[in-house]
């Protein structure tokens, strides 16, 4: 059977079985690429093409893992408890407030282009609040999201530094241009916030801090033996420590997690019995993750191992038809939606992206512009079950993540939808080449 079509066939099995909630993200991330690939008739490479897809995605793995116990412990000690008061007093109890500030303060932290410490960083200091007022956090999540979407096009970013070296471009000059639909994109997603808010508001309404029923779900108060006030300052400077460390790239970001974890522990419970304490109570939080991220690995060692992913590409290109290849700027902006979704960044951006810049190039159309134009799908992209950091965010925000993809769906679309029009309004990627 042709691969592309396995291909195709292998990614709508798998995203209808999740997204209908007939199967668990974990299962269908091993048998549904598993079957297709005995279907495929590469039952005899399978073994080694899942250790591959595993061993890509191991360092991740391990850092989700430390990130998730060492934030679940600084919470644990109260670390973010003056945080958390300071804005309260910021917001007024006001959730539209709360809401702005979401999309503000994840752009701010976004600018370090790592999307799993962007995620940390944020629901540490926006969850308490959200669960403090009984927030959605649906709205923090697809807010929280949408944001790193955009601000991910940085040239320091994973997607545009692969798009510039996937066809030798300069990243700076790539990215200068994108810069009005990246603000056209925040503008939007600051009036979403704003509708979000309004929701909560005629939901809610404005809640007073000092309100006893306005304090729901903290963190802290489920394991206060476990709160260190004394030790605030210390832990503070733990963790700007590890922030330093991860944004300058002195070690490698699984090394700098396990080494945080294990001071964090030493000086809070220096006790063994206390270390076991606190790793049991967020063990089940961190095997959700871990486990899909290994998963993750064998769906995606299979699809670049069978060469389903380069089929794909290749019948995809076919099919457009030679009238619309002066249109290839806007057709590859359209097609790194669901490309970005289902296959990942690295296949999509040095399998896919060369081919749909050649084709370009056969009606006058720049591979800059392809380029440019293949970098606006990066807020579905994030929503894929192949991207590692989607597990670590909805799994701190305590959500399912085939709901947040169902409401995150739209609006992540529409954000590059807006950011593609905007984009050839200033003619980063022209309409015509």
């Amino acid at each position: 059977m042709d691969l592309a079509l396995l291909g195709f066939l292998m990614v709508a099995t798998f995203m209808t079985l999740i997204m209908t909630k007939r199967m668990t993200p974990l299962v269908a991330l091993i048998v549904v690429p598993t079957a297709f690939a005995l279907i495929a008739g590469f039952a005899s490479g399978l073994g080694d093409m899942m250790i591959d897809g595993i061993k890509n995605l191991a360092p991740t793995g391990v850092m989700l893992l430390f990130a998730i116990l060492f934030f679940s412990i600084m919470t644990d000690t109260g670390l973010f408890d003056p945080l958390v008061n300071r804005l309260l007093r910021v917001v007024h109890g006001d959730p539209l407030a709360i809401l702005i500030g979401t999309v503000v303060l994840c752009a701010l932290v976004s600018l370090d282009g790592d999307g799993s410490t962007t995620y940390i960083i944020t629901i540490a200091a926006l969850l308490p609040l959200y669960k403090r007022f009984d927030m959605n956090r649906l709205y923090l999540c697809c807010l929280l999201m949408s944001t790193s979407g955009i601000m991910n096009l940085t040239p320091w970013g994973g997607p545009t530094a692969r798009a510039a070296s996937a066809l030798k471009l300069d990243p700076a000059t790539l990215f200068l241009p994108l810069i009005p639909g990246m603000i056209a994109g925040l503008a939007f997603l600051i009036g979403l916030a704003i509708w979000f808010g309004r929701k909560e508001r005629r939901r809610i309404g404005h809640v007073k801090a000092s309100e006893p029923t306005a304090f729901t779900g903290m963190a802290v108060s489920q394991f206060p033996e476990a709160r260190r006030p004394r030790l605030r300052w210390f832990n503070a400077a733990l963790t700007l420590m590890l922030i330093g460390g991860l944004v300058s790239g002195i070690l490698p970001l699984s090394v700098l997690m396990m080494l945080a974890f294990a001071v964090a522990m030493i000086v809070n419970y220096p006790q063994v019995a206390e270390q076991k304490e606190r790793i049991a109570a967020h063990a089940g939080n961190v095997l959700s993750v871990v486990s899909l991220i290994f998963a993750a690995g064998i769906f995606t060692g299979i699809l670049s191992g069978t060469g389903m992913v380069e089929a794909m590409s290749k019948q995809v290109v076919g099919f457009i038809p030679p009238v619309l290849g002066p249109y290839m700027a806007p057709i590859t902006a359209l097609l790194s939606l669901p490309f970005t979704f289902f296959i990942s960044n690295d296949a999509f951006y040095f399998g896919m992206l060369p081919i749909l810049a050649e084709a370009g190039g056969h009606y006058g159309v720049s591979p800059m512009a392809i380029a440019r134009a293949s970098l606006m799908g990066q807020p579905v992209h994030l929503l894929s079950p192949l991207v590692p950091s989607t597990y670590l965010l909805v799994s701190l925000a305590g959500i399912d993540l085939a709901d947040h993809q169902r409401f995150t769906l739209v609006p992540a679309a529409v954000v590059c939808v807006v950011m593609t029009l905007v984009g050839m309004a200033v003619l980063a990627f022209p309409l015509m080449g």
